[in-house]
């Protein structure tokens, strides 16, 4: 089975190989092709995964290639990872949005949308190479926005494009296991969008764990989301919300405490990766060394300004573990290609799970898994409050798609204005035309 990986040179690559090589059922992923339309970083991941296969003998082939379409040709499973701009215009995105007063986060807010702007036409593309080269492909999508390039993909892709995030999951299996339950045993009632979702319960043998959990401070206090939001708000949610939405429900604390950080975390990351592909173009340098202390330090820093607004302090050991977004990879190309039925929390076309929105619309729940793909699972309503936001966050991914698909700069400042942390054409039309200024792909916004 052929696995081809879009964004083959990005940093987290070496995850999703790391899983493979421990999957050795008959089916498995054999050859696994890197496209990147950086040679160097290919070349540097391509060293980091010949360290990790050395002496496992069915490791998968790994290819490298700078060729799309020869990447394309074949595959069963595309995996979707770019990064249009780099982390440069990560950097960029937060730095203008910061300077105009509002969030620049990667997938939140003016960040999120600007980034948007930039990656929809470059994902349509492909959707529609990978509709004519592989048909029969399914493709894994985790290029953020991640729910909004799902939505844009499936547009010409249908339901065999399927996002994931492991913030979802991470989150599931830190209740779980703070509840003393076996993450592999509960079931994760979430719902919501990519990034704004919330847990509204967490069953095991039928029985819902959470109440127990929001009534015990002790026990919020004992893992990072209920040192993050506090147990006075989560009580009040009745439920535990995905970390980013920290960025809405303390927009104005965090917002200052990026103002006033050293660098953001975009220039972070920027800064910390050229360190890491500089030091792998020297020939001596240990490879999957060098990467796990990079990645180590990376995860360690994580939502750094969250946790001091929150007052939270450093990460925890047992909260370094994300949701493993590489075994959620895994896990659903296992489902779809064997039949190994499965649950997972995705990010897929709506249907029916969510009666505040259309059938189309993706949406991040509880999926039940096969060889004919995911299913979402139909979840109670939202309350009021999660209802405006995820309505308003949907309305915002729409007038991003309408931009990316005409041209048309009217919907790209309506993108901005109507966003709950933007909320204000005036600062909309500045930072379009900042945005603009930085990121030269933006040139296609020229029409009313």
């Amino acid at each position: 089975m052929k696995l081809t990986i879009l964004g083959g040179g990005g940093f987290r690559v070496p995850l999703v190989y790391g899983a493979l090589l421990g999957d050795h059922a008959e089916g498995r992923v054999s050859r696994v092709t890197l496209y990147d339309t950086d040679a160097d970083r290919l070349t540097a991941v391509a060293r980091v995964l010949a360290e990790q296969g050395r002496g496992i003998a069915d490791a998968p082939a790994v290819v490298a290639t700078t060729e799309l379409d020869e990447a394309l040709r074949g595959a069963d499973f595309v995996f979707s990872a770019i990064r249009v701009g780099g982390l440069a215009g990560r950097a960029a995105d937060e730095r203008v949005a910061l300077d105009e007063g509002v969030l620049g986060q990667e997938t939140v807010g003016a960040g999120g949308i600007a980034y948007g702007l930039r990656t929809v036409p470059v994902a349509l593309d492909l959707a529609r190479r990978i509709a004519r080269l592989a048909p029969h492909a399914w493709v894994i999508n985790f290029t953020n926005p991640a729910g909004l390039v799902t939505e844009a993909m499936s547009r010409h892709l249908g339901d065999r494009v399927i996002g994931i995030c492991d913030s979802p999951v991470g989150l599931g299996r830190r209740i779980a296991r703070v509840l003393g339950a076996d993450p592999d045993r509960a079931w994760i009632d979430y719902a919501g969008l990519n990034h704004l979702g919330w847990v509204r319960g967490l069953y095991v043998d039928g029985r819902d764990e959470l109440p127990r959990l929001l009534a015990d401070p002790e026990l919020l206090d004992s893992f990072e989301e209920g040192r993050l939001f506090g147990a006075e708000l989560l009580r009040s949610l009745g439920a535990i919300p995905n970390e980013y939405l920290h960025y809405y429900y303390f927009n104005r604390e965090a917002v200052r405490a990026y103002q006033e950080a050293e660098q953001t975390r975009g220039a972070f990351l920027r800064d910390q990766q050229e360190g890491f592909y500089a030091r792998m173009r020297e020939p001596g340098t240990p490879a999957l060394a060098t990467w796990d202390r990079t990645r180590a330090e990376r995860e360690a820093t994580y939502m750094a300004e969250n946790r001091e607004v929150a007052g939270a302090g450093e990460r925890e050991e047992s909260d370094l573990e994300s949701g493993g977004y590489e075994q959620v990879a895994l896990a659903l190309m296992r489902a779809v290609a064997r039949n190994e039925r499965t649950s997972l929390i995705l990010n897929v076309r709506n249907r029916t799970a969510l009666s505040a929105l259309d059938a189309d619309a993706v949406v991040e729940v509880p999926c039940l898994v096969d060889a004919n793909g995911a299913h979402p699972v139909a979840v109670s309503p939202l309350p009021h409050h999660a209802v405006g936001l995820v309505t308003a966050v949907k309305s915002v991914e729409r007038a991003v798609l309408e931009a990316a698909e005409s041209g048309s700069r009217g919907a790209a400042v309506q993108a901005f204005a109507l966003h709950p942390l933007v909320d204000s054409v005036t600062v909309a039309r500045r930072l379009l035309d900042r945005y603009a200024e930085v990121h030269p792909g933006l040139a296609y916004l020229g029409r009313p």
